[in-house]
């Protein structure tokens, strides 16, 4: 089983530095691309290859590429969205802490392929360690000639910088990530135009997932065939998974695209620990829809998942056990998507933390049958099409699920005025 992304991180957790990535093969994928292909070239491969974005959406990241107005005089950005900030999620900083040159070799090369003059890596506040290595990194890659003008002797020059965030999950979204870089407030923009065309400063920018530009360079070197053969489904390569909650084993593997989820948990994370039985699953990351049992041989993959009525989303899995509380779980996400709101459209605004005070007043016993129906309304009020962007949606995703697959739950909270769980709270 082939792990591109991670073969190379020391398993003692230190960083792989410029000479130990070059002495295993990096940066040859930027001197061929240099020296052997066209930007346009570069493109067509990745939207060949289908490699679809490993930060939530899924969007071809080709395809992405191939908006980019060429013919456009004055700089083009792009940008590494490093922002990882929702619960449960943890795959980036694995890259971004073990092998930091992989990152910045794939976007060297994202840079050329869409002729971008700047590029910059927008980095979570909270990693300390992750920011130390990518300063390293970039310096190193400076100093060698990888970074600057005239890389390698070439007529492609590209300038490179580290943004660490002020601690917003708004800047995940790629419009609010826009704004904050530039210095305002946080709030997305409305799309059209897309920032592929009007971007940062209005300039022509891709922003793309450390994950997914961590594959550019292995694309490269072995095209895309080899990058389709890695999957065990439709969608190609390779997939960074993690689980976390009561197992075994929680942590983060790489793994062939398509696995099940069944072999997620029992095989890699390892299994429920003693005494938990599994209820359910948020697949793809807190903003996600809950899986039950019912779902464990459904396919980890972008299709996959969606056909079961959830999101691949970034494919680490949030284990829901039979000691926790499934009223007060998704409580617990409300608060902090209403924490994290950006407030500039009213139902995300007012509706995420009105969500969360009848969740809290189930969960101490002053609920009402009646606010079931409230939740529900709230789940459609704040769903697609009725926020500005996708974050309320995204918080309604493990709400909604909640309510389908553990109402008896709910039920039971509003018929003993209390959580029947609190006994479990050791």
């Amino acid at each position: 089983m082939e792990r591109p992304l991670t073969q190379h991180i020391p398993e003692n957790g230190a960083a792989l530095h410029l000479r130990e990535y070059e002495a295993v093969g990096g940066y040859t994928a930027l001197r061929k691309a240099l020296r052997d292909m066209e930007p346009a070239q570069v493109g067509a491969l990745v939207k060949d290859a289908n490699l679809k974005g490993r930060g939530g959406a899924g969007f071809a990241t080709g395809v992405k590429w191939s908006f980019v107005p060429m013919n456009v005089p004055g700089p083009k950005y792009l940008i590494a969205n490093a922002d990882e900030m929702e619960p449960g999620t943890f795959k980036d900083r694995w890259l971004l802490e073990g092998n930091p040159h992989q990152l910045l070799e794939g976007m060297i090369i994202a840079a050329y392929a869409i002729q971008a003059t700047d590029a910059f890596v927008f980095l979570r506040w909270a990693y300390k360690d992750a920011a130390r290595e990518m300063r390293r990194a970039i310096a190193d890659a400076y100093t060698a000639g990888y970074l600057g003008k005239n890389i390698l002797g070439s007529a492609f020059s590209l300038e490179m910088q580290l943004h660490t965030g002020v601690g917003r999950y708004m800047c995940g979204e790629e419009t609010a990530l826009l704004n904050s870089l530039e210095g305002k407030r946080a709030t997305p923009r409305a799309k059209p135009p897309f920032p592929q065309v009007s971007g940062l400063f209005g300039k022509p920018t891709i922003v793309n997932n450390v994950e997914t530009l961590s594959w550019i360079s292995h694309i490269v070197n072995n095209g895309e065939a080899w990058f389709k053969s890695l999957s065990y489904t439709a969608d190609g390569g390779t997939k960074i998974y993690g689980v976390s909650g009561r197992v075994n084993k929680p942590g983060a593997w790489e793994l062939p695209m398509g696995i099940t989820m069944r072999e997620l948990l029992e095989e890699h994370a390892g299994g429920m620990r003693n005494g938990y039985r599994f209820r359910g699953a948020l697949p793809g990351g807190a903003s996600t829809d809950f899986l039950t049992d019912a779902h464990l041989d459904v396919k980890m993959d972008f299709a996959g998942v969606a056909a079961a009525g959830s999101r691949l989303g970034t494919g680490t899995m949030v284990v829901l056990d039979d000691h926790t509380c499934p009223v007060g779980f998704v409580h617990n996400l409300e608060h902090f998507f209403a924490q994290e709101s950006c407030g500039f459209c009213t139902p995300c605004r007012e509706g995420l933390p009105w969500t969360e005070k009848i969740l809290w007043s189930l969960e101490n016993g002053t609920g009402e049958p009646a606010d079931l129906e409230l939740l529900e309304r709230h789940t459609k009020l704040l769903g697609p099409g009725n926020t500005f962007c996708a974050l309320a949606p995204g918080a309604m995703e493990p709400l909604q699920s909640a309510l389908k697959y553990f109402r008896e739950d709910f039920e039971q909270h509003i018929k003993e005025k209390k959580c029947p769980y609190a006994h479990h709270q050791h």
